[in-house]
């Protein structure tokens, strides 16, 4: 335990002030990130050490986050779909797998970039993605731990129960409904359904990576992070969430103001 709370003290502290710093500062500490995602995710799917070829791919990785603030998304996308190309061209046997990595990751970095932007609006929005999660995912480990009972998915996380998931909902949803009155003019319900939901999801996200480490045969996708395994393990909840909320301020406000377009109705 005290690793594991140690290690998310550090990861908190690094990602608020990037997050505050926004800018290149943002966009560095997004793309090494992300890049050792990569990694581990290259090193599961193909089960073998790192190879050049993938270590190109890790490359295009941390730089497709770089470029961000001086090229834009369209860079971004660009260099994402090169990557994809030379992965099917030069090792096709785990082509679709390396793809499909580098397609997910690559719009995870797009959405993460997208929601900080330039504006205050973006620190706000980011912090609430955080909060969320991270209470999330602290409420369904304590609650499994303390109440126990039936599995959620035994063939594919035999340690989670109901009740974790059920605690995680409630600890992620009331700390991002208090979060958002605080934060935010917009009504409570808005901000209790989105936290909700932002809830659900990196539960989601948390099942979606294990079946795939079943898939693989592998129990943690990394030993990077004491107490908690790999950067994918520490991550996963916050994947499926972060395309939540790009996709809600994109769909309300449009890609320039997406940090504005979740928080503001």
């Amino acid at each position: 335990m005290g690793p594991r709370v140690a290690s998310a003290l550090v990861l908190i502290a690094v990602t608020a002030i990037g997050l505050y710093l926004g800018g290149y500062a943002f966009a560095a500490l997004v793309g090494a990130v992300f890049a050792g995602c990569y990694r581990e995710w290259d090193r599961m799917v193909t089960l073998q050490p790192l190879t050049m070829i993938g270590g190109l791919l890790i490359g295009s990785v941390a730089l497709s986050a770089l470029i961000y603030p001086l090229l834009g998304p369209l860079a971004t996308i660009g260099l994402i779909a090169a990557a994809s190309a030379v992965a099917v061209i030069v090792e096709r046997e785990a082509a679709l797998w390396r793809i499909a990595g580098l397609v997910f990751f690559g719009l995870v970095i797009l959405a993460l970039l997208a929601i900080r932007g330039v504006g205050p609006d973006g620190f706000i929005a980011g912090l609430f993605l955080g909060v969320v999660v991270w209470l999330t995912d602290t409420g369904a480990f304590f609650t499994g731990r303390l109440v126990g009972g039936e599995r959620l998915a035994p063939d594919i996380s035999p340690s989670k129960t109901w009740s974790g998931a059920l605690g995680g909902l409630a600890f992620g949803t009331l700390g991002g409904l208090l979060f958002w009155l605080f934060a935010t003019g917009s009504p409570w319900w808005i901000g209790g359904l989105l936290a909700a939901s932002i809830s659900i999801l990196g539960q989601l996200g948390d099942l979606a990576e294990s079946a795939i480490k079943r898939r693989f045969r592998i129990k943690d996708s990394g030993d990077i992070i004491p107490g908690h395994g790999g950067l994918m393990d520490r991550l996963d909840s916050l994947t499926f969430a972060t395309l939540l909320v790009f996709a809600v301020g994109l769909f309300h406000s449009g890609y320039g103001d997406v940090a504005t377009g979740f928080l503001r109705w």
